[in-house]
């Protein structure tokens, strides 16, 4: 179980729930500030340690994160993977997360075993740590992006990164740093991506150790977009490899690593009945994922977004 999610109680004790919550409340009338961001998200360092995360897993092997869930009430839920295949019961992490336009998980505090959150409220992005004290404002303007996507390490950096699409369909690596904030930003793709309409990272999917993105056409076709381990401008992203059509056939797409426990990382749709689908990594470029598995029988259509 990972340090924070042990329980919806638990959950409420961190100082990202509290932080959260705290600053929905303050966006809903018009008061969020750096310094109110701030003071919402100060909890004590015994908080902060309560529960133990699992070990990491091997060099090489794919991280396995929760699966947190937003309903369209603003309500959120964490699921645990359960190592084999699929999810434990529910925790109910509470309400208020509504008025965020963007919730990104990332594995940056405590030497990246913390599970931590970027939020964007309005036009600003936020910062909260699950070990740490405090929320942190990362800056004004995200409302820029029309997607905001979390990418494992993509630029060969310690520090988990963010890619942003723009308006105009760019795609953006923000390569992260260890508190949170993150390096001058470059261009990963010039044009085209606003033409995707789901866009899944987190995971190598190929088998070479570097992370990569996952892509899916208004046409319902499948793309992974391999990560060559640099940030370098245009060159981040190497030649496309088309995995199939027929994906329109999910409502959602996420990835939280290796679900399944077999160091490889996986991808998970959500159907419109409400279904829940793994797709098992195997780490062949050639065909990316084996035939799905059903994870869950139904409900899951009622979440607006999966992370």
């Amino acid at each position: 179980m990972r340090r924070g999610f042990l329980s919806a109680a638990g959950f409420a004790r961190r100082p990202l729930r509290r932080a959260l919550v705290a600053a929905v409340a303050l966006a809903a009338v018009g008061a969020v500030g750096a310094a109110a961001a701030t003071q919402t998200g100060q909890a004590s360092a015994q908080n902060a340690a309560a529960g133990q995360q699992t070990a990491l897993a091997a060099p090489g092997a794919a991280r396995t994160f929760p699966l947190l869930a937003r309903k369209s009430t603003g309500h959120l839920y964490d699921y645990e993977a359960k190592g084999t295949g699929g999810f434990q019961a529910q925790a109910d992490l509470g309400g208020g997360f509504g008025d965020a336009s963007a919730l990104v998980q990332a594995n940056v505090s405590a030497g990246g075993t913390g599970n931590d959150l970027y939020y964007r409220m309005g036009g600003t992005l936020y910062y909260t740590a699950e070990e740490g004290t405090d929320t942190k404002v990362i800056g004004g303007g995200w409302d820029a992006y029309n997607l905001l996507v979390s990418a494992g390490n993509m630029g060969g950096s310690a520090d988990p990164d963010l890619v942003a699409r723009d308006a105009a369909g760019a795609l953006w690596l923000y390569q992260g740093k260890p508190d949170g904030s993150f390096q001058t930003k470059i261009r990963i793709g010039s044009a085209g991506w606003n033409g995707m309409n789901q866009i899944v990272g987190r995971g190598d999917f190929t088998g070479d150790g570097k992370s990569d993105l996952i892509a899916r056409g208004t046409d319902g076709t499948l793309y992974v977009y391999p990560g060559t381990g640099t940030a370098t401008a245009d060159a981040t992203l190497g030649t496309r490899i088309t995995v199939g059509k027929g994906w329109e056939a999910y409502k959602q797409l996420v990835s939280t690593g290796d679900n399944n426990g077999d160091g490889k990382a996986d991808l998970i749709g959500s159907d419109a009945a409400g279904a829940l689908w793994l797709f098992k990594g195997t780490g062949d470029p050639k065909a990316p994922f084996a035939a799905r598995v059903q994870i869950g029988t139904s409900g899951w259509a009622g979440f607006d977004t999966l992370f």
